[in-house]
């Protein structure tokens, strides 16, 4: 299982997201450009130490970042606000790239239509969504449920 943010824009979600993934030993991916420089204070700031701890993957360009996936075999399962099905009916599987768009202004048409699958975390429908951050975590969550955790469980 691992994460992908296409053209991330806001540096403390993607900060944030890093951390996650060092937690759950998730390889993150980054789909350049960027909205923000990688030495951006908030986006450290919101990764803290974790950014040391987890394998970060950055692609120049979407058609560098679908070369890579093609050749690996990957899936990829975009999470966007247009999705037909929910997240919690999909069947994740170990070789799946979870893509999550710009905070801004989603995925492209061309992104939209590579996914393999396009899911929806269902909110309540006068909401326009939920923060990228907190919809990778449930994601990721949702995924690793399924799949059982490869990382160790928190003491109780």
């Amino acid at each position: 299982m691992q994460l992908a943010l296409f053209q991330p824009d806001i540096p403390q979600n993607t900060g944030t997201i890093l951390r996650l993934c060092a937690c759950l030993d998730v390889t993150a991916h980054i789909i350049e450009p960027a909205g923000f420089p990688v030495s951006d204070r908030h986006f450290r700031r919101a990764g803290m130490d974790y950014l040391d701890q987890v394998t970060i993957m950055r692609h120049d360009s979407w058609p560098e970042f679908e070369r890579w996936r093609n050749n690996g075999g990957y899936r990829l399962i975009l999470f966007t606000t247009k999705g037909t099905s929910s997240y919690l009916d999909y069947r994740y599987g170990r070789a799946d790239i979870l893509l999550f768009g710009r905070e801004s202004a989603g995925v492209p048409d061309e992104v939209a239509s590579a996914a393999d699958a396009r899911l929806v975390i269902p909110i309540m429908p006068n909401l326009r969504s939920l923060n990228v951050a907190m919809a990778a975590a449930m994601a990721l969550g949702e995924a690793s449920r399924q799949l059982g955790s490869k990382t160790k469980e928190a003491a109780s």
